[in-house]
Protein backbone atom coordinates (compact mmCIF):
# COMPACT_ATOMS: atom_id res chain seq x y z
CA UNK A 1 0.00 0.00 0.00
CA UNK A 2 1.26 3.36 -0.54
CA UNK A 3 2.31 5.38 2.08
CA UNK A 4 1.45 9.20 2.08
CA UNK A 5 2.60 11.48 4.74
CA UNK A 6 0.51 12.89 7.13
CA UNK A 7 -1.59 16.31 5.76
CA UNK A 8 -4.80 17.94 6.65
CA UNK A 9 -6.37 17.92 9.71
CA UNK A 10 -4.82 15.62 12.52
CA UNK A 11 -5.95 12.05 13.09
CA UNK A 12 -8.58 12.16 15.87
CA UNK A 13 -7.94 8.71 18.26
CA UNK A 14 -11.09 6.23 17.11
CA UNK A 15 -10.90 3.46 15.34
CA UNK A 16 -13.22 5.04 12.77
CA UNK A 17 -11.19 8.04 11.92
CA UNK A 18 -7.83 6.29 11.79
CA UNK A 19 -9.55 4.00 9.46
CA UNK A 20 -11.63 6.46 7.57
CA UNK A 21 -8.45 8.86 7.31
CA UNK A 22 -6.48 6.07 5.89
CA UNK A 23 -8.39 5.26 3.49
CA UNK A 24 -9.53 8.38 2.20
CA UNK A 25 -5.30 9.21 1.33
CA UNK A 26 -5.19 5.77 -0.04
CA UNK A 27 -7.65 6.73 -2.54
CA UNK A 28 -6.28 9.98 -2.99
CA UNK A 29 -2.77 8.22 -3.97
CA UNK A 30 -5.05 6.82 -6.10
CA UNK A 31 -5.69 9.66 -7.48
CA UNK A 32 -9.14 8.66 -7.45
CA UNK A 33 -12.33 10.70 -6.65
CA UNK A 34 -15.09 10.24 -3.93
CA UNK A 35 -17.34 9.95 -6.25
CA UNK A 36 -15.45 7.65 -8.38
CA UNK A 37 -15.14 5.21 -5.69
CA UNK A 38 -18.24 5.46 -4.15
CA UNK A 39 -19.94 4.39 -7.69
CA UNK A 40 -17.61 1.40 -8.31
CA UNK A 41 -18.01 -0.35 -5.05
CA UNK A 42 -20.95 0.58 -5.29
CA UNK A 43 -22.71 2.43 -2.55
CA UNK A 44 -23.58 6.28 -1.94
CA UNK A 45 -21.25 9.12 -1.87
CA UNK A 46 -22.80 10.62 1.53
CA UNK A 47 -21.90 7.28 2.91
CA UNK A 48 -18.14 6.81 1.46
CA UNK A 49 -17.89 10.45 3.26
CA UNK A 50 -19.23 9.53 6.54
CA UNK A 51 -16.52 6.40 6.67
CA UNK A 52 -13.92 8.65 5.52
CA UNK A 53 -14.35 11.23 8.47
CA UNK A 54 -15.33 8.47 10.92
CA UNK A 55 -18.31 8.54 11.73
CA UNK A 56 -19.52 5.14 10.51
CA UNK A 57 -17.60 1.75 10.62
CA UNK A 58 -17.14 -0.04 7.15
CA UNK A 59 -18.63 -3.17 6.78
CA UNK A 60 -16.58 -5.93 5.62
CA UNK A 61 -18.05 -6.00 1.70
CA UNK A 62 -17.38 -2.39 1.55
CA UNK A 63 -13.92 -2.58 2.52
CA UNK A 64 -13.47 -6.01 0.57
CA UNK A 65 -14.43 -3.83 -2.81
CA UNK A 66 -11.83 -0.89 -1.72
CA UNK A 67 -9.24 -3.45 -2.10
CA UNK A 68 -9.61 -4.52 -4.93
CA UNK A 69 -10.54 -0.84 -6.54
CA UNK A 70 -7.41 0.79 -4.91
CA UNK A 71 -5.11 -2.06 -5.34
CA UNK A 72 -3.80 -2.36 -2.14
CA UNK A 73 -3.32 -5.73 -2.23
CA UNK A 74 -5.44 -6.69 0.92
CA UNK A 75 -4.37 -4.22 3.40
CA UNK A 76 -7.07 -2.31 3.92
CA UNK A 77 -9.01 -5.58 5.21
CA UNK A 78 -6.01 -6.93 7.75
CA UNK A 79 -6.07 -3.72 9.17
CA UNK A 80 -9.95 -3.83 9.37
CA UNK A 81 -9.66 -7.02 10.66
CA UNK A 82 -7.20 -5.59 13.57
CA UNK A 83 -9.60 -3.21 14.71
CA UNK A 84 -11.87 -3.69 18.03
CA UNK A 85 -14.74 -1.56 16.14
CA UNK A 86 -17.00 -1.99 18.41
CA UNK A 87 -15.35 -1.98 22.33
CA UNK A 88 -16.86 1.35 23.45
CA UNK A 89 -20.58 0.60 21.79
CA UNK A 90 -23.41 0.90 24.50
CA UNK A 91 -27.07 -0.54 24.59
CA UNK A 92 -29.75 0.34 26.34
CA UNK A 93 -29.40 -1.36 29.74
CA UNK A 94 -32.25 -3.74 29.44
CA UNK A 95 -31.15 -4.67 26.06
CA UNK A 96 -27.64 -5.52 27.22
CA UNK A 97 -27.91 -8.91 28.64
CA UNK A 98 -29.58 -9.90 25.49
CA UNK A 99 -26.47 -8.44 23.77
CA UNK A 100 -23.75 -10.48 25.66
CA UNK A 101 -25.96 -13.68 24.92
CA UNK A 102 -26.74 -13.12 21.51
CA UNK A 103 -22.72 -12.25 20.96
CA UNK A 104 -21.47 -15.80 22.37
CA UNK A 105 -24.43 -18.03 20.71
CA UNK A 106 -23.42 -20.62 18.23
CA UNK A 107 -27.52 -20.41 16.91
CA UNK A 108 -29.48 -18.03 16.23
CA UNK A 109 -32.97 -18.74 15.04
CA UNK A 110 -35.12 -15.59 15.21
CA UNK A 111 -39.11 -14.67 13.79
CA UNK A 112 -39.20 -11.29 12.98
CA UNK A 113 -41.94 -8.89 12.32
CA UNK A 114 -42.84 -6.18 11.75
CA UNK A 115 -38.92 -4.85 11.13
CA UNK A 116 -36.28 -6.58 9.78
CA UNK A 117 -34.16 -8.44 12.08
CA UNK A 118 -31.49 -6.28 13.74
CA UNK A 119 -28.40 -8.66 12.35
CA UNK A 120 -29.72 -7.70 9.09
CA UNK A 121 -30.48 -4.49 8.87
CA UNK A 122 -28.67 -1.74 7.02
CA UNK A 123 -27.55 1.42 8.20
CA UNK A 124 -30.18 3.90 6.31
CA UNK A 125 -33.35 1.72 7.57
CA UNK A 126 -31.65 1.29 10.66
CA UNK A 127 -31.63 5.10 11.45
CA UNK A 128 -35.19 5.55 9.82
CA UNK A 129 -36.37 2.77 12.62
CA UNK A 130 -34.11 4.64 15.55
CA UNK A 131 -35.60 8.44 14.35
CA UNK A 132 -38.97 7.51 14.76
CA UNK A 133 -38.30 5.73 18.37
CA UNK A 134 -37.95 6.84 21.50
CA UNK A 135 -34.41 8.66 20.72
CA UNK A 136 -36.53 11.09 18.21
CA UNK A 137 -35.15 14.54 18.56
CA UNK A 138 -31.84 13.41 20.08
CA UNK A 139 -28.90 13.18 17.41
CA UNK A 140 -26.70 11.71 19.76
CA UNK A 141 -28.39 9.13 21.09
CA UNK A 142 -29.64 8.25 17.14
CA UNK A 143 -26.33 8.20 15.89
CA UNK A 144 -25.27 5.51 19.08
CA UNK A 145 -28.13 3.27 18.89
CA UNK A 146 -27.33 2.92 15.17
CA UNK A 147 -23.58 2.05 16.03
CA UNK A 148 -24.59 -0.48 18.29
CA UNK A 149 -27.26 -2.02 16.30
CA UNK A 150 -24.61 -2.46 13.31
CA UNK A 151 -21.94 -3.57 15.89
CA UNK A 152 -23.93 -6.77 16.41
CA UNK A 153 -23.93 -7.83 12.39
CA UNK A 154 -20.19 -7.91 12.99
CA UNK A 155 -20.03 -11.74 13.97
CA UNK A 156 -21.78 -12.64 11.00
CA UNK A 157 -18.57 -12.71 8.99
CA UNK A 158 -15.85 -13.34 12.08
CA UNK A 159 -14.34 -16.50 12.47
CA UNK A 160 -16.70 -17.47 15.13
CA UNK A 161 -20.01 -16.89 13.02
CA UNK A 162 -23.11 -18.37 14.51
CA UNK A 163 -25.72 -20.07 12.47
CA UNK A 164 -28.40 -17.71 11.87
CA UNK A 165 -32.05 -18.92 10.66
CA UNK A 166 -34.26 -15.59 10.35
CA UNK A 167 -37.97 -16.03 9.54
CA UNK A 168 -39.35 -13.04 8.13
CA UNK A 169 -43.27 -12.18 8.12
CA UNK A 170 -44.18 -11.08 4.67
CA UNK A 171 -45.17 -7.97 6.07
CA UNK A 172 -41.66 -6.75 6.82
CA UNK A 173 -40.80 -6.93 3.79
CA UNK A 174 -43.74 -4.93 1.82
CA UNK A 175 -43.91 -2.21 4.79
CA UNK A 176 -41.53 0.75 3.55
CA UNK A 177 -39.24 2.21 5.80
CA UNK A 178 -37.25 4.98 5.10
CA UNK A 179 -38.63 5.71 1.64
CA UNK A 180 -38.60 3.35 -1.71
CA UNK A 181 -34.91 3.84 -2.40
CA UNK A 182 -34.06 3.05 1.49
CA UNK A 183 -36.48 -0.42 1.55
CA UNK A 184 -35.10 -1.13 -1.86
CA UNK A 185 -31.42 -0.84 -0.83
CA UNK A 186 -32.55 -2.90 2.50
CA UNK A 187 -33.92 -5.80 0.79
CA UNK A 188 -31.07 -6.09 -1.70
CA UNK A 189 -28.51 -6.20 1.17
CA UNK A 190 -30.83 -9.49 2.40
CA UNK A 191 -30.63 -11.13 -0.58
CA UNK A 192 -26.52 -10.56 -0.48
CA UNK A 193 -26.41 -11.53 3.42
CA UNK A 194 -28.46 -14.40 2.53
CA UNK A 195 -25.61 -15.91 0.43
CA UNK A 196 -23.92 -16.25 3.11
CA UNK A 197 -22.88 -19.92 4.32
CA UNK A 198 -24.15 -19.04 7.77
CA UNK A 199 -27.21 -17.67 7.42
CA UNK A 200 -30.74 -18.46 6.17
CA UNK A 201 -33.40 -16.03 5.46
CA UNK A 202 -36.74 -17.23 4.75
CA UNK A 203 -40.52 -15.24 4.33
CA UNK A 204 -43.49 -16.48 6.14
CA UNK A 205 -45.87 -15.47 3.16
CA UNK A 206 -49.41 -14.02 4.26
CA UNK A 207 -51.14 -17.46 3.14
CA UNK A 208 -50.13 -19.05 6.18
CA UNK A 209 -52.32 -16.88 7.79
CA UNK A 210 -53.57 -18.27 11.57
CA UNK A 211 -50.58 -20.96 11.27
CA UNK A 212 -48.02 -18.17 11.81
CA UNK A 213 -48.60 -18.91 15.72
CA UNK A 214 -46.45 -15.69 17.13
CA UNK A 215 -47.58 -12.66 17.75
CA UNK A 216 -44.81 -10.82 17.79
CA UNK A 217 -41.31 -11.14 17.30
CA UNK A 218 -39.27 -14.43 18.80
CA UNK A 219 -35.42 -15.11 19.17
CA UNK A 220 -34.06 -18.17 20.22
CA UNK A 221 -30.54 -18.20 21.05
CA UNK A 222 -28.08 -21.67 21.97
CA UNK A 223 -24.91 -20.54 24.35
CA UNK A 224 -22.01 -22.49 23.69
CA UNK A 225 -23.18 -25.37 26.64
CA UNK A 226 -25.70 -25.98 24.60
CA UNK A 227 -28.22 -23.96 26.78
CA UNK A 228 -31.28 -22.55 25.01
CA UNK A 229 -33.29 -19.65 25.90
CA UNK A 230 -35.96 -17.52 23.77
CA UNK A 231 -36.33 -14.46 23.72
CA UNK A 232 -39.30 -11.87 22.95
CA UNK A 233 -39.23 -7.88 22.93
CA UNK A 234 -41.78 -5.39 23.96
CA UNK A 235 -41.48 -1.53 23.03
CA UNK A 236 -40.01 -0.48 26.61
CA UNK A 237 -38.02 -3.70 27.78
CA UNK A 238 -37.04 -7.24 26.87
CA UNK A 239 -37.92 -10.60 28.43
CA UNK A 240 -35.90 -13.42 28.43
CA UNK A 241 -37.70 -17.36 28.84
CA UNK A 242 -35.08 -19.91 30.74
CA UNK A 243 -37.66 -22.42 31.77
CA UNK A 244 -36.35 -25.57 29.28
CA UNK A 245 -39.50 -27.18 28.93
CA UNK A 246 -41.36 -23.53 27.79
CA UNK A 247 -38.06 -23.11 25.55
CA UNK A 248 -38.95 -26.23 23.85
CA UNK A 249 -42.39 -25.30 23.59
CA UNK A 250 -41.34 -22.24 21.75
CA UNK A 251 -38.88 -24.25 20.21
CA UNK A 252 -41.53 -26.60 17.84
CA UNK A 253 -43.52 -23.60 16.77
CA UNK A 254 -40.63 -22.22 15.64
CA UNK A 255 -40.03 -25.22 13.34
CA UNK A 256 -42.96 -25.90 12.11
CA UNK A 257 -43.31 -22.16 11.01
CA UNK A 258 -39.96 -22.94 9.78
CA UNK A 259 -41.21 -25.94 7.39
CA UNK A 260 -44.25 -24.13 6.30
CA UNK A 261 -42.40 -21.06 5.73
CA UNK A 262 -40.62 -20.06 2.23
CA UNK A 263 -38.00 -22.32 0.96
CA UNK A 264 -34.43 -19.63 1.14
CA UNK A 265 -34.52 -19.98 -2.78
CA UNK A 266 -38.43 -19.01 -3.18
CA UNK A 267 -37.55 -16.76 -0.18
CA UNK A 268 -34.88 -14.85 -2.12
CA UNK A 269 -37.44 -14.87 -5.39
CA UNK A 270 -40.08 -12.89 -3.18
CA UNK A 271 -37.94 -10.69 -2.03
CA UNK A 272 -36.39 -9.53 -5.54
CA UNK A 273 -39.63 -9.22 -6.52
CA UNK A 274 -40.95 -6.91 -4.31
CA UNK A 275 -37.59 -5.14 -4.68
CA UNK A 276 -38.03 -4.44 -8.18
CA UNK A 277 -41.51 -3.46 -7.35
CA UNK A 278 -39.91 -0.50 -5.17
CA UNK A 279 -37.61 -0.02 -8.13
CA UNK A 280 -40.96 0.76 -10.62
CA UNK A 281 -42.48 2.67 -7.81
CA UNK A 282 -39.60 5.16 -7.62
CA UNK A 283 -39.91 7.15 -10.65
CA UNK A 284 -37.49 10.22 -10.17
CA UNK A 285 -35.66 11.00 -13.26
CA UNK A 286 -32.15 12.12 -12.50
CA UNK A 287 -30.96 15.51 -14.24
CA UNK A 288 -28.95 14.40 -17.08
CA UNK A 289 -28.21 18.29 -18.34
CA UNK A 290 -24.42 18.29 -16.34
CA UNK A 291 -23.79 14.43 -17.27
CA UNK A 292 -20.25 13.95 -18.81
CA UNK A 293 -21.24 11.33 -21.94
CA UNK A 294 -18.37 9.20 -23.29
CA UNK A 295 -18.52 7.43 -26.58
CA UNK A 296 -18.02 3.69 -27.21
CA UNK A 297 -14.78 2.95 -28.81
CA UNK A 298 -16.72 1.58 -31.69
CA UNK A 299 -18.12 5.15 -32.91
CA UNK A 300 -15.91 6.73 -35.05
CA UNK A 301 -15.96 7.26 -38.59
CA UNK A 302 -15.05 4.55 -39.88
CA UNK A 303 -17.47 1.76 -37.79
CA UNK A 304 -20.03 4.33 -37.40
CA UNK A 305 -22.63 6.16 -34.46
CA UNK A 306 -22.73 3.56 -31.34
CA UNK A 307 -23.88 4.60 -27.98
CA UNK A 308 -22.73 7.00 -24.97
CA UNK A 309 -22.63 6.59 -21.49
CA UNK A 310 -22.60 8.97 -18.62
CA UNK A 311 -20.28 8.12 -16.06
CA UNK A 312 -21.08 11.11 -13.08
CA UNK A 313 -25.04 10.55 -12.56
CA UNK A 314 -25.19 9.07 -9.07
CA UNK A 315 -27.66 5.72 -8.84
CA UNK A 316 -27.72 4.78 -12.44
CA UNK A 317 -25.57 4.87 -15.47
CA UNK A 318 -27.36 6.15 -18.79
CA UNK A 319 -27.09 4.82 -22.15
CA UNK A 320 -27.99 7.19 -25.24
CA UNK A 321 -27.68 6.46 -29.03
CA UNK A 322 -25.17 8.86 -30.01
CA UNK A 323 -26.61 9.60 -33.10
CA UNK A 324 -29.43 10.85 -31.10
CA UNK A 325 -28.25 12.83 -28.15
CA UNK A 326 -31.25 14.58 -27.92
CA UNK A 327 -32.98 11.52 -27.72
CA UNK A 328 -34.60 9.45 -24.70
CA UNK A 329 -31.42 8.41 -22.23
CA UNK A 330 -31.98 4.17 -20.75
CA UNK A 331 -31.09 3.99 -16.84
CA UNK A 332 -29.48 0.96 -15.66
CA UNK A 333 -28.56 0.32 -12.22
CA UNK A 334 -24.77 -0.05 -11.74
CA UNK A 335 -24.56 -3.38 -10.77
CA UNK A 336 -26.39 -4.83 -13.75
CA UNK A 337 -24.52 -2.00 -16.04
CA UNK A 338 -21.36 -3.36 -14.43
CA UNK A 339 -22.80 -7.32 -15.15
CA UNK A 340 -23.48 -6.28 -18.72
CA UNK A 341 -19.84 -4.58 -19.53
CA UNK A 342 -18.04 -8.02 -17.98
CA UNK A 343 -20.14 -10.15 -20.25
CA UNK A 344 -19.67 -8.14 -23.44
CA UNK A 345 -15.85 -8.63 -22.14
CA UNK A 346 -15.29 -12.61 -21.57
CA UNK A 347 -17.56 -12.66 -24.83
CA UNK A 348 -20.42 -14.15 -23.76
CA UNK A 349 -22.75 -12.04 -26.26
CA UNK A 350 -21.51 -13.78 -29.65
CA UNK A 351 -21.44 -10.77 -32.55
CA UNK A 352 -24.12 -10.71 -34.92
CA UNK A 353 -23.35 -10.21 -38.79
CA UNK A 354 -24.87 -8.27 -40.77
Amino acid sequence: MTRVPPSGPHLRSSAAALFGTLLRRTREARGMSQGELARQIPCSRPHLTRIENGSRVPQHSLVTACDRLLETGGELLEIWEEVDWYAQVDHPNWFQRFVLIEAKATSIQEFQTPWISGLLQTEAYARALISTGNAAGDPHLIEERVAARLARQHRLTGPDAPLLNVILSEVTLRQTVGGPQVMCEQLRHLLRVGRLPNVTIQVAPFSLGERVQFGTSLILLTSPDGKKRAYSESLAHGRFVEDPQEVQRWQRRYDLLRAEALSARDSAHLIRSVMEGLLNMNSTIPDLSKASWRKASYSDAESGQCIEVADNVPGVVPVRDSKDPEGPALLFRPDAWRSFVTGVRKGEFPAVDH
